[in-house]
């Protein structure tokens, strides 16, 4: 679930790159990254943490090019260190490349095994470096188009990329369209790629259109060229509405704040509650919590307090670091809780744990009761698409029942949203989309021994348990 920014014929290129990527922190907290080019060569910087950490004002300086990649990363395959930062950068035989990549590779590991079977040799455990091998086996890198969509259809999975050359840049989506990503324009005629609107806003440019499923866009100094690669069957991530995109952000077509606040409306028409609170888990929970008080007319209220200087604990690499995050990153408003019935509205539970104690706080601060409701169905089945969730084993709604799970949080009730309801709230056609996660229905066929450390597993010579 990584962020994505790129920009052709910009002198300040690497400028507004990085603030995209800022406006995309959201997305990705673990590395940052960026390539930029002066038509000749590429030169690239990336390093660990969040982007003041990973990409410095010198760094900054010394990347001073037209054109530009970037990349933030959440971790879906492969360890959280440097060696797996992004963007990816190689240089062979057809010349140098850059690659960053939003999504996951659920055949990854047959195509490394293929691939050192034929003599290629890897330098990082993530799926993306596979885009890399493939190009270059298949002649991609000199403006073959033949070539990239050869490659483009050994993938399977979802992918958003990004790919600078000395030459152009390139953006590609795949035939689903599992993971987001637009096309904007500056002012001054600059194009940008970018994962969400909220990217284009922060640097000043117009959004376009979507990058449709299934195509390529390359820009170049010659202007924007476009073609498809293959048919595009829609299956665009619904959880990317529920919680990983910023409100701000226009997404699949409809603004992220509208249908979140629709999604609480239906909440409350589902699962009314007598209440004398609604709060919200910040920050994605908010536009929901809003909807649940519109809709039902209990009045909205600021429960928790967030520490902005916390980031999202849903996309930290580990348990531990999870749970640490969680205690630091939300205090209990007593004042507004103390003696009253509350509606907690939040995006989701995957794992349970975060829920588990936020009502242990609610409970503490003198919250007569305390009712849950969820802007979603109950997530029962891994994401391998770009989620890390990939194992049912993490998800407390695969093995318990809707009590079950009240109990386990302590909650007086508990209440998610339909299937129905949640694809109601959406304007794209009820097929377009996917759902797996909450019906174990893939769109792409997914290996049952899929593991996000597989590739790990292979360099160290052995398998995954």
């Amino acid at each position: 679930m990584c962020g994505l920014f790129g920009i052709w014929g910009d002198e300040a290129a690497a400028d507004k790159t990085y603030l995209g990527l800022f406006a995309q922190q959201h997305r990705g907290q673990e590395s940052a990254g960026l390539a930029t080019t002066d038509g000749h060569r590429l030169q690239t910087h990336r390093g660990m943490g969040l982007l003041p950490e990973a990409l410095p004002p010198e760094a900054l300086r010394r990347l001073k090019n037209r054109a530009a990649i970037g990349h933030v990363r959440y971790s879906t395959t492969g360890s959280s260190n440097l060696a797996n930062a992004q963007p990816l950068v190689v240089n062979c035989r057809g010349g140098e490349v850059a690659v960053a990549h939003n999504g996951n590779l659920v055949n990854s590991r047959a195509l490394r095994d293929e691939m050192e079977a034929r003599g290629s040799i890897f330098q990082t455990t993530t799926d993306s470096e596979l885009v890399l091998h493939l190009m270059a086996h298949r002649n991609a890198l000199q403006g073959d188009e033949a070539g990239l969509d050869a490659c483009l259809a050994r993938l399977e999975g979802a992918w958003s990329l990004l790919i600078l050359m000395p030459g152009r840049l390139v953006g590609v989506r795949d035939p689903h369209g599992f993971r987001p990503l637009v096309l904007g324009r500056t002012e001054s005629g600059a194009r940008v790629l970018a994962s969400e609107t909220c990217a284009l806003d922060q640097v000043g440019a117009a959004l376009v259109r979507e990058v449709e499923p299934g195509e390529v866009v390359t820009l170049d100094d010659g202007g924007l060229r476009s073609r498809r690669y293959a048919p595009a069957t829609p299956r665009r991530c619904l959880f990317e509405h529920v919680y990983f995109a910023r409100p701000d952000s226009v997404l699949f077509g409809d603004p992220v704040h509208e249908v979140r606040k629709l999604l609480g409306r239906r909440l409350a028409r589902e699962h009314p509650v007598a209440a004398d609170a609604v709060i919200a888990i910040p920050d994605s929970g908010n536009s929901a919590a809003l909807g649940y008080s519109l809709e039902s007319g209990i009045p909205l209220e600021v429960g928790f307090m967030r520490n902005h200087y916390v980031g999202r604990t849903f996309i930290q690499p580990s348990p531990d670091e999870r749970s640490r995050s969680v205690d630091l990153k939300l205090n209990v408003i007593e004042s507004s809780v103390q003696g009253k019935r509350v509606v907690v509205v939040d995006d989701s539970i995957i794992r349970g744990n975060t829920s588990r104690r936020r009502v242990a706080r609610l409970r503490a601060a003198g919250a007569r009761e305390v009712h849950m409701r969820i802007s979603c169905p109950p997530t029962v089945s891994p994401c391998h698409y770009g989620i890390d969730f990939t194992s049912t084993t993490e998800l407390i709604a695969s093995t318990r029942s809707v009590e079950a799970i009240a109990r386990v949080i302590g909650v007086d009730s508990l209440g998610y949203l339909s299937l129905e309801g949640m694809r109601s709230c959406v304007g794209g056609p009820q097929g377009s989309y996917c759902t797996a996660c909450w019906t174990r229905e893939y769109p792409v066929a997914v290996p049952q021994d899929l593991d996000r450390h597989a590739l790990e597993a292979r360099m160290s010579g052995r398998r995954p348990d």
